[in-house]
């Protein structure tokens, strides 16, 4: 209100309200309840333009300073800074991550909110004295390529990095993609000529592909004229959907992108939280950090947006093996979040292509217990399950393999095995030996040598007001009803190292998933609580999760890792990880012999070349980041 009424709030006034400001926000760096505590993340960017803003209006040159050093101040005097890595808590992370709260992966809330702050800032001091000339600076500007862009499709901001803010009705996931956009191309205004350029590309191609929620629809005034510039422009390509696999080690998820369909999950560890609750938001958040699966495509870009999160059962979340007991509703003070029980949780990556990830698995109460591993290759996801195992609860252990919003009135076909299936809700069917369906709009999923398949079709009733009560988040009590088909597996009450295989398609047609069931280009070479494995035989490329010591084929390694290797002609390459981050080295015997090493990372030794290869490891120290080596054979 000040700067709107610069120069017309009288001098005795504005020095009172200056003074509010002041005991409140004296500056970015403590926070006002916990002053011995630094401010971190997207709260210390809020604070900055508040002191920015407050040395404008009072005319105070030294706050305005105060504001422009609180962004670069750096941790070792105790202080943080946007413009520097972390190794720990909050912050920008040279893998890409995003962490806030301590253990939330939170690129898609609490990071496009300090994306903004810092656009502003940036903006706000252009020219001046004041201006932000950091020489760390491209932290920030890189993190739009290698932290928010991996998460943004086709103009949407991935619930997976959402937190707790999944459940505000008012916040989807494509109004959190068009705050990223306004922020991207504000950046662009000051940023240098290399990061202008393609954060104009980046911010016309989710303009141009968002028909969900049109960009220009929503956008405010000086938003508006800053996209219109962008989408006059020919000389600013589009840039299209990307097409690559990336591992976040340090946030627990990885993003599968093609340009056609893209895959996320939402893991969690000894690390990472579960989820996120407090403040009377995502009162049913249970299991969206135990495996969830997210697949996003062009077909249906509204799929999460449209009611999904008040009306999507919470205890049949897709990808996830959980147990069917009633919870009660998340509480908590402030905002935090239950920290799941194991370390291996992660995976390897292979050309910025392929990826291979797996998840130990202990539920909130100890009872079940599973592992969980995600193949990735170019047209398919091949989800395993083994070891699933409950003690002490009468409630159904269920694996989830889809549960898809077909929002008020779809009617989207499913066959099975050649059959179509009635279309109507309330529908329910179980398949004793299933071994591939096809969902309209959506895939085909495939089920080896066939599996105990149940289906069903249901209307669910949920009200915004049901996940979320916050003070001034909380949703409305209007009933919202959206149909929905799920399939899933189930293991029983008490299951013990019961198994599950299944492989999805992303908009593949009926027969492509019939072909893909007769004559199947993966192949399963463990699936067992130690090792799970597959063969691919285009490309030639083994995947493996190795939750200890063994064998998959001729492959072995002695302790935890993801790998991948991929055979092309006399070309081996392999990619390693230790996603529990417990071992020191670790030795992989390869089922070929080989000539020499063409190129390696320097953790990678090759100790042995015949009869069969075998590769020391050095990963200690790497947290659970992917070590490579191409060898010739």
């Amino acid at each position: 209100m000040l700067v709107l009424l610069a120069g017309q709030v009288p001098a005795d006034q504005l020095a009172n309200h200056l003074r509010v400001i002041d005991r409140f926000v004296p500056n970015a760096d403590r926070r006002t309840n916990y002053p011995t505590l630094a401010e971190t993340g997207a709260n210390r960017m809020d604070k900055a333009v508040i002191v920015a803003l407050r040395g404008i209006v009072g005319r105070d040159g030294d706050r305005i300073a105060l504001a422009r050093d609180g962004i670069s101040d750096v941790r070792d005097s105790g202080r943080y800074s946007i413009f520097q890595y972390v190794a720990s808590g909050d912050g920008f992370y040279r893998d890409g991550s995003f962490i806030q709260h301590d253990a939330v992966p939170y690129v898609g809330s609490y990071g496009t909110v300090l994306l903004d702050d810092i656009a502003r800032l940036f903006l706000l001091l252009a020219g001046s004295p004041w201006a932000i000339t950091d020489p760390s600076q491209n932290v920030l500007l890189d993190a739009v390529g290698a932290s928010f862009a991996p998460f943004v499709t086709d103009g949407a901001m991935m619930d997976c990095v959402r937190g707790r803010a999944v459940s505000r009705e008012y916040s989807s996931d494509h109004v959190t993609g068009h705050g990223v956009i306004a922020s991207v191309l504000m950046l662009a205004a000051g940023a240098p000529a290399p990061y202008a350029d393609r954060f104009r590309a980046l911010a016309k191609g989710w303009i141009e592909r968002d028909t969900a929620l049109p960009y220009l629809a929503s956008a405010s005034v000086p938003q508006i004229v800053a996209a219109k510039v962008v989408l006059a422009d020919t000389t600013v390509p589009a840039e299209p959907e990307p097409s690559y696999h990336k591992q976040f080690p340090h946030q627990d998820r990885i993003v599968h992108r093609r340009p056609d369909w893209s895959f996320t999950l939402g893991l969690s560890s000894s690390r990472i939280f579960r989820y996120e609750c407090g403040n009377g938001e995502n009162l049913h958040g249970w299991y969206t950090g135990d495996g969830m699966t997210y697949l996003y495509t062009g077909r249906d870009r509204n799929q999460y947006a449209d009611g999904f999160w008040p009306t999507v059962d919470p205890y049949r979340l897709p990808g996830t093996t959980v147990g069917t007991e009633p919870r009660s509703d998340a509480v908590s003070t402030g905002t935090s979040g239950p920290i799941a029980f194991d370390p291996w949780v992660g995976g390897a990556v292979l050309a910025d292509r392929y990826g291979a990830v797996g998840a130990a698995f202990t539920s909130y109460d100890r009872t079940i217990t599973a592992r969980k591993s995600w193949f990735l290759t170019d047209d398919a996801v091949i989800a395993l399950g083994a070891g699933i195992t409950r003690t002490g609860d009468d409630h159904p252990v269920l694996t989830v393999v889809e549960n898809r919003n077909l929002h008020a009135d779809g009617t989207a076909g499913l066959v099975v095995d050649g059959h179509a299936q009635p279309v109507e809700p309330g529908w329910q069917k179980a398949f004793p030996s299933a071994r591939w369906a096809h969902l309209t709009g959506v895939g085909g999923y495939v089920f080896g040598d066939g599996a105990a398949l149940h289906a069903e079709r249901a209307e669910r009733t949920g009200r915004w007001s049901d996940i979320d009560t916050g003070a001034d988040t909380g949703g409305g009590g209007e009933a919202i009803t959206r149909r929905y088909l799920t399939l899933w597996f189930d293991h029983g009450a008490t299951p013990t190292d019961a198994t599950y295989q299944y492989v999805l398609l992303p908009n593949a047609s009926p027969d492509a998933t019939a072909r893909w069931a007769a004559d199947p280009p993966v192949r399963v070479l463990a699936n067992t609580p130690a090792v799970q494995a597959i063969q691919v035989s285009r490309p030639y490329l083994t995947m493996a999760t190795f939750f200890a010591a063994g064998e998959a084929g001729r492959l072995s390694c002695d302790g935890p890792a993801a790998v991948l290797v991929r055979v092309d002609g006399d070309r081996i390459t392999v990619a390693v990880s230790d996603p529990s981050r417990t071992a020191d080295t670790i030795r992989l015997t390869l089922p070929y012999p080989v000539r020499r090493v063409a190129t390696a990372d320097d953790t990678v030794r090759l100790e042995s070349s015949r009869p069969q290869a075998v590769l020391s490891i050095a990963v200690g120290g790497s947290v659970g980041a992917t070590h490579t080596a191409t060898l010739l054979r």
